[in-house]
């Protein structure tokens, strides 16, 4: 009884870490230590994030599954205890709109009937061959330039980019004016001032797109969400941006995890030769799932609040409350994916949280899984002697963005 009460005792007096941790040296691709020792110890615990607040932090699979299904668990940013990614975020609360993002159904629901036409899969399947035509060309144009060459720019920012451009209806010439305040608009670092002026930048962009497509529309998203403008159903502001959300999380996300994931691959040549080595498809779409389950680049927790009070993994979540679940640490729960630390292309890793789950899982995963399986599945295969051209200590990570990778990445061959 002494040890159990001196136990309690200090760990009441114990400092609640802060939430996000720093990753340590070492291995980039993994979580920093304590993150990936919490889902064996505490499921469930408290954090301390940028404004002193002590939310949730929910590190374990199996408790994220709950509390993502559970619909007493809110996106709804403006209740008060949501525990905002940053101080700009919570600065600019009053001019975010509902979106997809931050709405419960049943507008939610709404939203996401809005978005998912494009991002079926059999849509998204259709898109293969100029997906592929893409990466080819890529390929070539980095194969007949100088060594060494920049991988991101090269190809892992190009495919995507054309390919979520193309789909949106918007021209792939101003894709550096959509990058660059893409980039600030999700930068946790921006100030207020640069997040508010880099989301309005895109905004007033996607707003006169879509007005212009009301009288003459194309075969493309902003034509779809003008139809809806016209029919009544939504308004251009709130349609312009539904489509900055698809812009933003359309190229970045996919452009991080194709330079990421070829630097983890070059650091392991055993790995990197079971993808070089085969034409199969369904080889080469186990070995995404576990790229994307081994490197989870969002990094950051997705935010929520709860509604009323929720009793899970032993803890009681009261009403009010801020939770964040934390993707990385989910992912290296030893409880789901048995040795999580090692990258292993051959396991079965479909049932990992890199795009979240339930009903905000990400709208646009299927067409993220295609252009990954198409580039990953040339690149080794077209470039079978590419190799990193300098010091893996001296690239440049994304620490500092809300999807995780690198700034470049210079390779050769």
């Amino acid at each position: 009884m002494a040890d159990t009460l001196a136990d309690t005792a200090n760990e009441a007096a114990a400092p609640l870490p802060e939430y996000p941790m720093p990753r340590q040296s070492g291995c980039p691709f993994d979580p920093p230590a304590a993150m990936r020792a919490l889902p064996a110890e505490r499921p469930i615990s408290r954090a301390r994030i940028w404004d002193g607040s002590t939310p949730w932090l929910v590190t374990g699979h199996a408790e994220q599954r709950i509390l993502f299904a559970d619909p007493r668990v809110s996106v709804d940013e403006h209740q008060p205890g949501f525990p905002h990614q940053s101080h700009a975020m919570a600065e600019t609360l009053d001019h975010r709109p509902l979106t997809i993002f931050n709405a419960d159904a049943p507008e939610h629901t709404r939203f996401r009937r809005m978005l998912t036409g494009p991002f079926t899969l059999k849509r998204v399947e259709a898109l293969r061959p100029a997906i592929q035509k893409i990466t080819d060309d890529r390929i070539d144009a980095m194969l007949a330039g100088p060594k060494p060459a920049d991988l991101v720019t090269a190809l892992a920012l190009p495919v995507p980019t054309v390919m979520i451009t193309e789909l949106l209806g918007v021209p792939y010439k101003d894709h550096e004016f959509f990058q660059r305040h893409g980039v600030t608009a999700v930068d946790r670092d921006a100030t207020p001032e640069q997040s508010r002026e880099s989301s309005t930048a895109l905004v007033t962009y996607l707003a006169e797109a879509i007005v212009a497509k009301m009288a003459d529309p194309a075969e493309d998203v902003l034509s779809d969400l003008a139809a809806r403008v016209k029919a009544g159903e939504v308004t251009v502001p709130d349609a312009a941006l539904m489509a900055v959300v698809l812009l933003i999380a359309g190229h970045e996300t996919s452009a991080n995890m194709i330079a990421l994931g070829t630097l983890a691959l070059l650091q392991q040549p055993e790995q990197l030769a079971l993808l070089r080595d085969t034409d199969d498809p369904k080889v080469v779409a186990a070995a995404v799932e576990e790229l994307l389950r081994y490197l989870t680049i969002a990094h950051t927790g997705q935010r929520r609040i709860a509604l009323e009070d929720i009793e899970v993994g032993g803890e009681v979540i009261r009403a009010g409350d801020g939770i964040i679940l934390d993707l990385p640490s989910a992912n290296r729960d030893a409880e789901a994916f048995p040795e999580p630390q090692q990258l292993d292309l051959t396991r079965s890793a479909r049932h990992h949280h890199a795009f979240g789950f339930g009903i905000h899982q990400c709208v646009g995963q299927l067409l993220a899984r295609v252009e990954l399986q198409i580039v990953y599945g040339t690149l080794y295969r077209r470039i079978p002697t590419l190799q990193l051209a300098t010091e893996i200590e001296q690239i440049e990570f994304k620490h500092d963005r809300l999807a995780y990778g690198v700034y470049e990445l210079p390779v050769t061959w």
